[in-house]
């Protein structure tokens, strides 16, 4: 499989110019001197540093690695012994400045735990990396002696960031989706389930406010058993028990709270998770979705597909300690036409590049999440609350009829961000085939 397209390149990208550019910044407490002072200050100790500098920073500007190089040269006036040891014989101090561009979500990477990969980078390299103030911008500054250790600091980086978007630690920021929350009557059928475990009053209790996970994350993905699973045998094994009710309705002993229950209004199935840490990915991504539509539509024979979810499962594991729990997805027909269709869509991603290959690795298994304990509004999670014991979810609902649903189209969807309607930003989507209504 082909490595991540454009990682070094989007990792680190730089901008070139034609030469460098020289800042004059004299430094001095006294008044800023006049023409005829500056003419005066002139020597060769400093055109020799000037020249030094230039040729550096045309050497640095020559590699494609580098951007906007600016040349700083303060002068010093004074004569005491500590300004002579900081600004040299010559009465000049030079700093070459480079910029790096590192995209937002690989920040923290660059920074390390407690800014310990910052510190060694510099300690390294001699070069101080200078983060930027706004969490929007991109450009960190790196300030050098000399084109050397400035090359040396932008090598360090772009392998930090190499190493960090192949990171499992690199959260997924992106999911191609199927859409299900734009039917009303499921979406109601959702809240209906939500309030018979927790109760009216618990029910009620607004926990969305600060929705910092969303439904699509790694051990959704990674560990969904077949739906082939009977959920009738798993409940039969499981001996009977008394459910226990805390004053609101909710079950705090078996840890199920409101918090890991999926919002019904971004219900969906997940067919691919992506990491598209940049503008660039995301702009191609779209493109990718894009230019599929016609041969998505021809693995679904250019008519209309609909799934049916029935009953519950969970992943790994049993109801009595369970981690997600999920419906089982049905395609209408039993044709594999739904199926044949995500493949064109996760083959199109892959072959682009912007799948990694440890994503490109699983296998596609339609699934409905409708709890995960991963969602849990804790600040610690522990043995006691990393599970739930669902079995009596499982009596009632094991063999639910959820209904059937029509799927009118697929979105590159973004995780954490929300459209008004409460399902997930759609950053580019393609129309699925239409039911033909009679009159």
């Amino acid at each position: 499989m082909e490595r991540a397209q454009g990682v070094s390149g989007n990792a680190a990208k730089h901008r070139k110019t034609n030469s460098p550019v020289q800042r004059w910044r004299p430094v001095s407490t006294e008044a800023s001197p006049q023409k005829a002072d500056l003419d005066e200050i002139s020597s060769s100790g400093m055109k020799q540093v000037l020249e030094t500098s230039v040729t550096d920073s045309e050497n640095l500007v020559s590699d494609e690695t580098t951007t906007n190089v600016v040349i700083e040269v303060t002068t010093n006036n004074a004569s005491s012994s500590e300004n002579s040891s900081t600004f040299g014989s010559s009465g000049t101090k030079v700093v070459i400045k480079d910029t790096v561009e590192v995209d937002v979500p690989l920040m923290r990477f660059l920074k390390g735990k407690g800014g310990s990969i910052q510190k060694q980078i510099e300690q390294e390299t001699g070069v101080k990396i200078i983060f930027p103030s706004s969490k929007e911008e991109t450009l960190v500054v790196l300030e050098g002696q000399n084109a050397e250790s400035i090359r040396k600091a932008s090598e360090r980086i772009a392998k930090v960031l190499e190493e960090a978007v192949q990171s499992p630690m690199l959260d997924y920021s992106h999911f191609v989706s199927l859409p299900l929350a734009i039917h009303p009557d499921l979406v109601e059928k959702l809240n209906n389930f939500q309030r018979s475990i927790l109760g009216a009053s618990s029910f009620n209790v607004d926990s969305d406010k600060d929705e910092s996970l969303s439904e699509g994350s790694v051990d959704e993905t990674d560990e969904v058993e077949s739906p082939s699973v009977s959920t009738k045998l798993l409940v039969q094994e499981e001996k009977s028990i008394m459910v226990k009710r805390d004053n609101r309705g909710s079950q705090p002993e078996f840890g199920i709270d409101k918090s890991i229950f999926i919002k019904p209004k971004t219900f969906h199935l997940t067919v691919l998770m992506l990491k598209l840490w940049n503008k660039d990915r995301l702009a191609q991504a779209s493109d990718v979705l894009q230019s599929i539509s016609s041969q998505v539509n021809e693995a679904l024979e250019n008519r209309p597909v609909s799934i049916q979810l029935r009953g519950l499962t969970c992943m790994k594991g049993s109801p009595a300690r369970a981690r997600v729990v999920y419906a089982p997805v049905l395609e209408v027909g039993g044709e594999g036409r739904l199926v044949h269709a995500c493949k064109v869509i996760t083959e199109a991603f892959v072959k682009s590049g912007l799948v990694l290959e440890r994503d490109a690795r699983q296998e596609l298994r339609l699934h409905a999440t409708i709890m995960n304990v991963r969602h849990r509004k804790s600040k610690k999670r522990d043995r006691r609350n990393d599970s739930i014991d669902a079995r009596n979810i499982f009596r009632q609902y094991g063999e639910h009829e959820w209904g059937e649903y029509p799927i009118p189209a697929v979105h590159l969807s973004q995780r954490f961000k929300f459209d008004e309607s409460g399902y997930y930003h759609c950053c580019s989507s393609i129309p699925l085939p239409e039911a033909t209504q009679t009159k």
